[in-house]
């Protein structure tokens, strides 16, 4: 297993607030020169620590300013039934995370939308259209603290 120092943990925290910095730039945050720190980010990007580079919405901007928590209940729980289920709910552009959970429910959505009418619009027209959906219970986000 890979170790990690306190130095590749630091390389974490500044890529994960700005992955656009240079190599310069964090190698001047972590103290140490741009060679030594370049190829600790190769180290971690080859041994799959660092998994991509991504970026952050403005999703209001983007027209998905809504999010919703949906927790999905199935009818049946054969293995072609969950496997169509989560082959259809995956192709959903308004799903941005699926989770196969244990509990009460079978899934958890986050799902985000413009606004609650186009969430009514996607529950109808698009989650109901789902073969094998028992219940869904839904959950509005009013403000996030932490993302």
């Amino acid at each position: 297993m890979l170790q990690l120092d306190v130095l590749d943990l630091k390389i974490i925290e500044i890529l994960k607030e700005n992955s656009k910095l240079s190599y310069k730039e964090i190698a001047d945050k972590i103290g140490l020169s741009t060679t030594p720190t370049y190829e600790r980010i190769k180290r971690l990007e080859k041994n799959k620590v660092i998994l991509k580079y991504t970026i952050l919405e403005n999703k209001p901007l983007l027209n998905k300013g809504m999010k919703v928590y949906c927790q999905v209940s199935l009818k049946g729980h054969n293995k072609e039934l969950i496997e169509l289920f989560e082959n259809e709910a995956i192709k959903l552009d308004e799903v941005v995370n699926l989770h196969h959970i244990a509990g009460n429910m079978d899934y958890l959505m986050l799902i985000e939308t413009k606004d609650i009418e186009t969430y009514h619009h996607f529950l109808r027209e698009k989650l109901a259209s789902i073969p094998n959906i028992a219940n869904v219970q839904t959950s509005f986000v009013l403000r996030s603290l932490k993302n």
